[in-house]
């Protein structure tokens, strides 16, 4: 069963997939596109916005605001040995990837109002930092040492230090404050701890120490860095509605 809302502004929930149409309805043009559970027909006045910049402001919204490269993450003994043999073809995947969509995102062109120009710019950040983190990770996991000279030095010393010191017993004590802090916000501390223990008494300890400190410690702390706060209250959806002076949505009942 769907339901037909006619409305001049809808917050949009999470977006699936995007197909954008044009035709004209008097002297307001269509535009289409789909969110999570919504078929959209926005008319717009093409005396106000471009079309392209339309686009450009809807894929900053639903489809260039998450991960833009694929993920190596590395959870156990086995991705690490693998980032480790692969390394180079990773990278070389990496730069590729960031080629074909750095040209996307910095020719994008979206609607000329602060917040859009705001939102363009903090999504090339997110870009680049994630595009640096991930080329640091994959170097750092066969030389830890690599990451002193990491970008994010400043911002997350602590796990570099501990992962990059040729004093080992650096690298145990800091790798064990963090199981320590984390334990405290899951449901069985004690498991965690455990967990922590066996690892610590394993002849790969100091591959065990590396997983934790730069793939959850040094990715978490540089991570935050770059990534802007979620727009929880939805108020870009809710601008990007207010673009049409007219909105229809087909919706899935919830």
């Amino acid at each position: 069963m769907k339901k037909l809302v006619f409305t001049l502004s809808l917050a949009l929930s999470a977006m699936v997939s995007g197909q954008k149409t044009a035709g004209k309805a008097g002297n307001l043009v269509l535009y289409s596109y789909q969110t999570f559970n919504c078929d959209n027909k926005g008319y717009f006045d093409p005396q106000k916005y471009k079309k392209e910049e339309i686009d450009g402001s809807f894929k900053l919204l639903y489809t260039l605001s998450g991960v833009s490269f694929d993920n190596h993450t590395v959870f156990k003994l086995s991705d690490l040995e693998d980032i480790r043999k692969n390394k180079n073809t990773y990278l070389q995947q990496l730069d590729k990837q960031y080629q074909e969509k750095k040209k996307e995102l910095y020719d994008l062109k979206v609607i000329n109002l602060p917040e859009w120009k705001k939102l363009h710019q903090k999504t090339i950040r997110s870009f680049e930092g994630e595009y640096q983190l991930k080329k640091e990770e994959l170097n750092a996991y066969s030389d830890p040492a690599s990451l002193k000279n990491s970008k994010f030095y400043n911002t997350c010393k602590e796990y570099i230090d501990a992962v990059s010191s040729p004093d080992k017993q650096k690298m145990y004590a800091v790798w064990k404050n963090f199981v320590e802090a984390k334990s405290k916000d899951n449901a069985d501390p004690q498991s965690v701890i455990d967990k922590f223990k066996a690892q610590f008494n394993d002849p790969k300890k100091d591959d065990y120490a590396l997983i934790q400190l730069i793939g959850f410690g040094f990715h978490n702390c540089a991570n935050h860095s770059f990534r802007s706060e979620p727009d929880e209250e939805g108020t870009l959806y809710r601008k990007f509605d207010k673009i049409f002076t007219k909105l229809e949505q087909d919706c899935d009942e919830p």
